[in-house]
């Protein structure tokens, strides 16, 4: 071959080295962590990350193709969500999805360098998540499930529902709820001073406790029941629900699920879609954006449910109003 034949050959070959290592770095099978602080056995759960896995399809990550995912469970457990945190950065995924304050925490004890989109997170810049909402900074970023009228409007339903509510319980875990339960807690307080309704503060941190807890209520007149968004309550939300209907309390819940399991009625973000819009982030990161300069976004669908076979039994006559706003009622 004549020297600038050669040459000519090996410039071309120069040139394509670049596309052939792109070509290799798309078709590698990406790496996606999952840390979720419940049991794997959970209807409710499991219908989260399938959502997520659903939501990510579309956008070419698919399951033993394009992607695989490593999941953990941690059953409500705080120090398995510690190890599984640790075990999942020594994997090295290529992003990590996590869902609640306590897990993040963890996950952010662990590695400063692998990107994290979160869910269900009430309060990331007062937690050290992120910078702000607009520019995170670091390596986490998210979906947050709160607004300021939240507290408001769980007051409101309850008194909505019985007009006698005097005393409103407030039920959480200081160990899994934002702040120590203190984040929601405000934010009922001040709904409820504003219309004279007391407040009663009731942390419970096991199952034990919330059988406790009841008992404690038990033969209170004009009483309500708000249960906080936690690890602890939506773990033990079977429990609960029970419980409130054998001693008679009207009460809301954070989330829909509480209500198609039993609950009277529930008023919060819709969970899936806080999954499917996280797909989005965890798509944008594979594809080399940085988490810290993603938004940190609000939720922008809320929903209300009411379990009227619930209310029938509590003897409550639920306005038509009311039943009228509910995007879901349980027959």
């Amino acid at each position: 071959m004549k020297r600038r034949q050669f040459l000519a050959a090996l410039g071309s070959t120069a040139a394509a080295w670049p596309l052939a290592a792109l070509a290799q770095q798309s078709e590698r099978v990406r790496s996606i962590g999952i840390l979720l602080p419940f049991d794997e056995n959970d209807a409710q759960a499991q219908a989260d990350v399938t959502a997520f896995q659903q939501a990510l399809r579309p956008l070419g990550w698919t399951e033993g193709k394009t992607a695989q995912f490593q999941i953990r469970w941690s059953g409500g457990d705080l120090r398995r969500v510690k190890s599984h945190a640790k075990e999942l950065v020594t994997l090295q995924p290529d992003v990590i999805l996590g869902r609640t304050t306590p897990v993040i925490a963890a996950l952010l004890q662990e590695t400063r360098t692998i990107p994290i989109v979160f869910v269900n997170i009430s309060d990331p810049v007062g937690a050290g998540f992120a910078a702000t909402m607009a520019r995170p900074g670091g390596n986490a970023t998210g979906f947050t499930n709160v607004e300021p009228s939240l507290g408001g409007k769980w007051v409101e339903i309850l008194k909505e529902m019985n007009g006698k509510i005097a005393r409103i319980a407030v039920l959480f875990d200081p160990k899994t709820s934002p702040e120590g339960g203190s984040f929601y807690l405000r934010l009922i307080q001040d709904a409820a001073r504003s219309i004279g309704i007391e407040t009663i503060a009731t942390p419970i941190e096991n199952a034990a406790a919330i059988e406790q807890a009841f008992d404690a209520m038990k033969g209170a007149t004009n009483l309500g029941l708000i249960v906080q968004p936690d690890i602890t309550t939506t773990r033990n939300r079977a429990q609960i629900i029970a419980l409130a209907a054998k001693h008679h309390l009207p009460a809301v819940y954070p989330f829909r699920f509480f209500t198609t399991e039993g609950g009277l009625a529930s008023y919060g973000i819709d969970v899936i879609d806080g999954y499917k819009r996280a797909a989005t982030y965890v798509d944008r990161i594979l594809r080399g954006e940085k988490a810290g300069e993603l938004a940190v976004q609000a939720p922008v669908k809320f929903e209300l449910g009411i379990n009227l076979k619930t209310a029938i039994a509590l003897g409550l006559q639920l306005s038509p109003m009311l039943l009228g706003r509910a995007d879901e009622v349980v027959e």
